[in-house]
C-alpha cells in the first residue's frame, strides 16, 4: 500500500515536501500582480484584434455591397441589349 500512495506524488517529491514550497504573502501578492498584468496585456492585444477584425469585416461587406450592385446593374444591362437585339426579330 505505501508503494501504491508514492506513485501518487512526483518522482522524488512528498506531500511534506511540497508544502515547503508554499509562498509567502508578499510573494503571493507579487505573483497575483504579474498574473493580473499578463492577462491585462493579454486582453488589450485581444482587443486590438477584435476591432481589427470587425475593421475588415466592414470593409468585406461593403465591398460585397458594391459587387452585389455592380453585378445586378450589369444583368439589367445586358437583358437591355439582349431585348433590342432580338426584340425586333419577333415582333
Amino acid at each position: 500500500s505505501e508503494s501504491r500512495r508514492s506513485d501518487k506524488f512526483p518522482r522524488g517529491h512528498h506531500p511534506a515536501q511540497l508544502f515547503s514550497l508554499k509562498l509567502t504573502y508578499p510573494e503571493t501578492l507579487d505573483r497575483i500582480k504579474e498574473e493580473f498584468q499578463f492577462l491585462q496585456t493579454q486582453y488589450h492585444s485581444l482587443k486590438l484584434e477584435c476591432e481589427k477584425l470587425a475593421t475588415e469585416k466592414t470593409e468585406i461587406q461593403r465591398h460585397y455591397v458594391m459587387y452585389y450592385e455592380m453585378s445586378y446593374g450589369l444583368n439589367i444591362e445586358m437583358h437591355k441589349q439582349v431585348s433590342r437585339l432580338f426584340l425586333p426579330f419577333l415582333i
